[in-house]
């Protein structure tokens, strides 16, 4: 009898966890599609729907926030503050995250109380959208829709980044990004302008341009270019040597 009600338990816990699972990859279709476009990683849907941090905290974050918004205030912080304990996630349940949001790997990542995520947006392991001091209100930036903000990136207070632009690893935005740019450094600086559309999610970091490189290269330029005059002058100059 005993090992009877083991295997009807056992049953209805695999049952529970197939229920779980399904309803999962229904209601989270968009965010596992996300995983499986943008990280090359992932082979099967059994192995996202595991051992997908950012998917999780995702998850975990849509049931916080909906019990935020339906009045609770203790429930939802515990929520994600065991989830940030699991994943490495800290995620506030007042943020707004849309749909298709993508966190790789996503060890700490911070999202703000008053942050605002477009659709489809990207971001690295190390991310954060923090706010600039202490002031009530929307204090957290906005990031657009199909933005990829990539590892340790600071993006920080009520700043607006624009629909599909990249925010290169480490960069440090504090002022406003317009649509299609591209910012690297501290403080971010904007390097690229396209007036077009990006025709794809971009996650090519390794080829972002450096002003700073590229400034220091065009004044060696510059100073091999007077050196080569100089020393054309000084040739030119010299008096004729005597027999």
């Amino acid at each position: 009898m005993t090992a009877t009600l083991w295997g009807v338990w056992l049953f209805g816990v695999l049952v529970a966890v197939a229920i779980v699972l399904g309803a999962v990859r229904v209601l989270f279709a968009r965010e596992i599609r996300a995983c499986f476009e943008r990280d090359p990683a992932a082979r099967h849907l059994l192995e996202v729907l595991l051992t997908c941090s950012g998917l999780h905290a995702i998850i975990d974050y849509r049931v916080a926030h909906a019990l935020h918004r339906g009045g609770f205030s203790l429930i939802p912080r515990l929520i994600m503050f065991f989830s940030r304990w699991m994943t490495g996630i800290e995620i506030h349940p007042a943020a707004t995250i849309g749909r298709g949001v993508f966190i790789d790997h996503g060890m700490g990542v911070v999202i703000g109380e008053t942050a605002v995520i477009g659709d489809d947006a990207t971001l690295f392991q190390g991310v954060t959208l923090g706010g600039t001091g202490k002031e009530r209100g929307k204090r957290h930036p906005t990031i657009g829709r199909r933005v990829v903000i990539g590892a340790g990136a600071k993006v920080l207070g009520n700043i607006t980044i624009g629909d599909d632009s990249v925010i290169g690893a480490n960069a440090v935005v504090i002022r406003d990004v317009p649509q299609h740019s591209t910012v690297v450094g501290v403080p971010g600086r904007i390097t690229r302008i396209k007036d077009q559309r990006f025709p794809g999610i971009k996650l090519d970091h390794t080829h972002l341009p450096d002003p700073l490189a590229e400034r220091l290269s065009h004044l060696q330029h510059e100073i091999d270019a007077i050196e080569r005059h100089l020393k054309q002058v000084r040739q030119s100059t010299q008096p004729p040597s005597s027999p």
